[in-house]
Order: structure tokens, then C-alpha cells, then sequence
């Protein structure tokens, strides 16, 4: 057999077996994917501190660079040395004042808030029933009652046998789901807090070594790749970081911005509950897409039960602000750092929201902006490598937005 059919069948053998090898282990993964999500989520229980402080050590890293670039040109001669762990505490302690100040301004106020909505309910059953009588007559509505008892009088009646046979059992069973519950919910928020203490442990270890990571990060892709695969590795996960890092931050703005002008608008047009309702519009904000909707439920039914006309002019004012934001205040914070159309902004926030939940709606366009951005750079090599660029060439012409948009 001459050389050419003997690597021919080398080749064949081989690809046969790569495909029997990845058939055998996509089924395996799908016949065991609960199995397998189940490791995951012990893998996240266990790994709890270490993501908090990731997520923690990341929002702080440009603010962290900020003080020790400042401290390294102010510190006169060996006490540049102090300047890394002194940009890692003053990050820290900036970080944890902020989100104090922010819990101290806002969380009274969100207390009166729901309490006075709480004590106004009896007062707002009082004026429906009032306004009941006056509607229908007093007699005509015990008449209905009346009625209303008597068409269900059987059905009342073996229920209140059944509640009277099993008095006893439902007060013991629901004591018991109410005191595990509650002993549930206090390990659940003992182990939340020990996990965000450690996970500001570690946080402080990642922002003092994160220039040490990064070097040792590309220590071992360049040993493990030629120079170019390594560079395009690289590279890759420089647009990575900005396309996150840029999103995260200027999505964090936005939204406050919002809140702020939702808080300002609902005191210039006396909507009830202003600092309640502006919370759930920013932070629902973040979420691209849906957040302002998210936000508006909630917020307008709190304003209609106050007063029904102000909660539809809140429509209104709500609609009015997020155009604001949508053509405004967002394109000027977050630029078109995506490049992702519409269409695939909502199909990866539905699809990364229904696999996890709010924080997969938050991270979803910069997760799939990158997915675009690799998907751009493999068609480009594709077409170059066959020599169609023409297609590549005539596609940017006809969609010219699509243009410097990528990484």
C-alpha cells in the first residue's frame, strides 16, 4: 500500500474514532446530566467564598490600580513599597463604606415605606367596603352574602368538619414547617455571611496578587502554545476583561443614574413611595432589555394602590425615562461596546436567564458578545483560508454597522 493511502486510512481510523469517542461522551453527559449538575452545584456550594471573592476582587480591581498608581507617584522613596497593600485596604474599605452609606440612606426609608403601606391596608379595606355599600346598598349586599352562604352552605360546611377533625394535626404541621423553616432560613443567612467574609479574605489575596497571577496566567499559555495560537489566546481574553469589565461598570452607573432620576422624578410629580419605587427600577435596571419592565410592575402597583390615576401617569413617567436611557444616558456610558443586535440581546437574556436566573440575565450580552466576537473571527478565517473574503467584504458593505465591531 503506497504512503498516501496509508495516511488516508491512518486518518480515517483516527476520525472514526474521535467520532465513536465524543458520541460516547456526549451521551454519557446527557444520560447523566443530572448527575452531573448536581456535582456542579457542590462544586458551587463548596467553592461559595472563592466566587464571592472573585466577583468582589474584579469590581475592585479598577479602583484598586486607581490607588496605587496615585500612591506609587505620591510615596517618596521605600515607602513605595507600602503602596500595593495600601491600594488593596483603601479599595476594600472604599468598597465596604460605599455599600454601607447606601444601606444607611436607603434602608429607612424603604422601612417607612413598606410599614406605612402595611398600616394603610386595613384603612384601604375600610374605604372599599365603604365605597361597596354605597355602590350596591347595604341590604343588597348582605342579601349576596347571604346568598353566597347559602349556594356554598354544604360545601362550608364539610370543611369546617374536616378543619374540626383535624384541628390538632394542621397546627402541628404547620408549626413544625414554620419553625424549620425558620431554622433554615438562619443557616442559609449564617452561611451566606461566613462565605462573604471569606469571600473578602480572599478578595484581598486576589487584588495583592493579581499582577502575579496575570504573569504566571501567561507563563503557562505560552509554554503550553506556539507563540501565535498563544497570542490569539491572549488577546482573546484581553477583549474578555473590557467587554465585562467595561459592561459591568457602565451598567452599575446607569442604572444609579436612573435610580436617581426616577427618586427626583417621583418627588417633582408626588408619586407615594418615591425612594421604594426608584430601588426597584435601578436595580432591576441592571438587567438589560427586561430590567426596566421588571422594575415597573412592582413600582406601579405600589403607586396604584395609593392612587390609581398616579400609577398610570407613572407609566407614563416610566416609559418617558427608560427612552431617556435607551437613547441617551446608556449610549453615552456603555457606547456600543456589545455589537450584538437586538434579536440576540433578548435571546441571550431568556436563554441565560432560564439557566441562571437573574445573574445569567446580567451577564448574558457581555457573555455573548464574546461568543459573537469568536464566531466574527473563525468565519473571517474561514473565508480568507478559501479565498471568499469577497462574501466577507460584500456582507460589511451591505451591513455597515456591523463595522469595527470586533475584538
Amino acid at each position: 500500500m503506497k504512503d498516501p493511502d496509508k495516511r488516508r486510512f491512518l486518518y480515517l481510523t483516527l476520525s472514526l474514532f474521535g467520532g465513536i469517542s465524543l458520541s460516547i461522551v456526549v451521551f454519557f453527559v446527557v444520560y447523566r446530566f443530572q448527575g452531573i449538575g448536581d456535582i456542579v452545584r457542590r462544586l458551587e456550594e463548596i467553592l461559595a467564598p472563592f466566587i464571592y471573592g472573585g466577583i468582589v476582587a474584579y469590581l475592585l480591581r479598577p479602583m484598586c490600580n486607581f490607588f496605587e498608581q496615585t500612591l506609587d507617584t505620591t510615596l517618596p522613596g521605600k515607602a513605595k513599597r507600602a503602596a500595593s497593600p495600601l491600594a488593596v485596604g483603601l479599595s476594600l474599605l472604599t468598597g465596604i463604606l460605599l455599600v454601607y452609606a447606601l444601606i444607611i440612606m436607603i434602608a429607612p426609608q424603604l422601612y417607612e415605606s413598606v410599614r406605612s403601606l402595611w398600616n394603610s391596608i386595613p384603612d384601604k379595606v375600610n374605604r372599599f367596603i365603604q365605597w361597596a355599600t354605597e355602590k350596591f346598598g347595604e341590604e343588597e349586599m348582605v342579601a349576596r352574602i347571604l346568598t353566597l352562604l347559602n349556594t356554598n352552605s354544604e360545601s362550608i360546611y364539610e370543611q369546617l368538619e374536616t378543619w374540626g377533625k383535624n384541628l390538632l394535626s394542621p397546627y402541628l404541621t404547620g408549626l413544625t414547617s414554620i419553625v424549620s423553616g425558620v431554622g433554615s432560613s438562619l443557616i442559609k443567612i449564617l452561611k451566606f455571611l461566613y462565605n462573604l467574609l471569606i469571600g473578602l479574605i480572599v478578595a484581598c489575596y486576589l487584588l495583592a496578587s493579581r499582577k502575579r497571577f496575570a504573569r504566571q496566567s501567561v507563563m503557562v499559555v505560552r509554554s503550553l502554545l506556539k507563540p501565535r495560537w498563544a497570542d490569539l489566546l491572549l488577546g482573546e481574553v484581553a477583549f474578555v476583561d473590557r467587554m465585562f469589565g467595561g459592561f459591568i461598570d457602565g451598567k452599575l452607573l446607569d442604572s444609579a443614574i436612573i435610580g436617581v432620576l426616577c427618586y427626583l422624578g417621583c418627588l417633582l410629580f408626588r408619586f407615594p413611595n418615591a425612594l421604594l419605587v426608584s430601588t426597584f427600577v435601578g436595580i432591576t435596571n441592571v438587567i438589560p432589555f427586561f430590567g426596566p419592565f421588571i422594575g415597573a410592575v412592582p413600582a406601579t402597583l405600589l403607586i396604584m394602590i395609593e392612587n390609581p390615576i398616579k400609577g398610570l401617569w407613572f407609566i407614563v413617567f416610566v416609559l418617558a425615562l427608560q427612552q431617556l436611557d435607551g437613547n441617551v444616558i446608556g449610549p453615552k456610558i456603555l457606547g456600543d461596546r456589545t455589537g450584538l443586535s437586538s434579536f440576540w440581546v433578548l435571546f441571550a437574556i431568556v436563554l441565560c436567564g432560564g439557566l441562571w436566573g437573574v445573574a445569567g440575565m446580567v451577564i448574558c450580552v457581555p457573555m455573548f458578545a464574546v461568543i459573537y466576537d469568536i464566531v466574527k473571527k473563525l468565519v473571517r478565517r474561514g473565508l480568507t483560508n478559501k479565498g471568499q473574503t469577497q462574501l466577507w467584504e460584500q456582507y460589511h458593505a451591505d451591513y455597515p454597522e456591523e463595522t469595527g465591531k470586533e475584538g
